[in-house]
């Protein structure tokens, strides 16, 4: 199986050549909402409640529960209605208001303020839920409401009011979770009737975790990234090894981590740049205890090679890959267990990217750090590449406001 950058490399190719030199997008059925959202001044402070990066672009919800997103754009996964790459935020068109957002790789949902998920971006197997090519702006999934989404690399999932998990997109590895190995354009209900408070769709799986605690992952598998003691692909979802009670659940790109009821982080899968944080490099088929003895509010791993995560007393901390300075301690020096972000700001949540990471502080102010190359860092233009030729910021900057 081709390893996720190479495979995103691969999609961007195929993008390129295919999906995005198709015609026009299909009509959209208008919207009880305006067609665009009143961008706040540059020069005011801006405040964000949330910030979720996808693997190469970000983006987050404004005080005013308007989107705004930034970085690469070749799918419209910045929902502006352009293919253009940002370098600072610009406000999602058609003024939706969101209480949550999720960054995948090339689409990018949301869950909105009246319980509506929309999508947008690339739609190359259904990611957003609707049939047709790629959208350029939001487009509504009209048959559920739902409470939570999470945008994967192809797939989509999401719970509703009444905690039923649903996912669509591409199947190719079982990552919806309905038995099948099709890909399914509209929502379908994961399979086995588990009550879920939240699902995570990383790279070609999914996790989540249910309202009694309990840990469930499903699909790709050949990393251990399920956590179930085995390297097989499951089409259900199969319970994480353990006995672990797991207040949260995420799905990286092939390996996950959850938090437990007493603020203990475990990471399982695919640890070659000790992205689990054990002190290791060892890949590990059931979860395993990050090394440091730290409290963790969240844990987030990122997609390929670094996790993050943000203490109980509002700390950020990251470990694993570092090549452009996505943990944030002013280094690019690899670390097998948690390191703390520089700077000393106090974050109530970290949402690590492709080689990068960006956060919300306690004040609501964004910050990114790592990886630069197609504006991500949402700091208005790359950094000039002192590194090799990889524009990068080895600690947090604070992400300007739009233009």
């Amino acid at each position: 199986m081709w390893s996720g950058h190479s495979l995103r490399n691969l999609l961007g190719l195929a993008l390129a050549a295919g999906v995005l030199a198709c015609g026009e997008e299909p009509t959209e059925p208008a919207l009880p909402v305006s067609e665009s959202a009143a961008p706040a001044s540059a020069s005011a402070a801006f405040f964000f409640r949330e910030v979720s990066a996808g693997d190469y672009h970000a983006c987050g919800i404004a005080a005013d529960s308007r989107a705004y997103c930034w970085g690469d754009n070749e799918g419209g996964q910045l929902g502006d209605g352009t293919v253009t790459d940002r370098s600072r935020p610009v406000a999602v068109v058609r003024g939706v208001q969101f209480s949550q957002i999720s960054s995948g790789v090339y689409h990018t949902c949301g869950v909105s303020t009246d319980s509506r998920v929309y999508c947008w971006g690339n739609n190359d197997n259904g990611q957003l839920g609707v049939t047709g090519l790629r959208r350029l702006r939001p487009v509504l999934i009209t048959v559920h409401r739902f409470r939570q989404v999470s945008a994967g690399f192809r797939h989509t999932c999401a719970v509703n009011l009444s905690d039923v998990a649903y996912c669509w997109g591409n199947n190719l590895w079982g990552q919806l979770g309905d038995g099948t190995e099709s890909d399914r354009p509209a929502p379908v209900p994961v399979a086995g009737g588990l009550r879920f408070r939240r699902v995570s769709a990383g790279d070609a799986f999914t996790c989540g975790v249910t309202t009694d605690n309990r840990a469930y992952c499903w699909g790709d598998n050949w990393q251990g990234q399920l956590g179930n003691g085995t390297r097989n692909r499951a089409l259900v979802p199969v319970a994480v090894s353990g006995g672990i009670s797991f207040r949260q659940v995420v799905a990286g790109g092939n390996h996950s981590c959850g938090v437990t009821g007493s603020n203990r982080a475990y990471c399982w899968g695919n640890n070659e740049t000790g992205r689990l944080g054990d002190g290791t490099t060892t890949n590990r088929l059931r979860p395993v205890e990050v090394a440091g003895g730290l409290r963790f509010a969240q844990v987030v791993p990122g997609s390929p090679g670094h996790t993050c995560g943000v203490t109980t007393d509002n700390r950020a901390q990251c470990w694993g890959d570092n090549f452009a300075g996505g943990l944030g301690d002013g280094t690019t020096s690899q670390r097998l267990a948690p390191v703390p972000v520089s700077g000393g700001l106090q974050f109530s949540g970290v949402s690590p990217g492709a080689y990068y990471t960006c956060g919300v502080t306690t004040l609501n102010r964004a910050y990114c750090w790592g990886h630069d190359g197609q504006g991500q860092l949402g700091v208005g233009g790359t950094e000039p590449p002192s590194f090799g030729a990889v524009p990068h910021r080895t600690t947090p900057t604070a992400v300007l406001g739009p233009l």
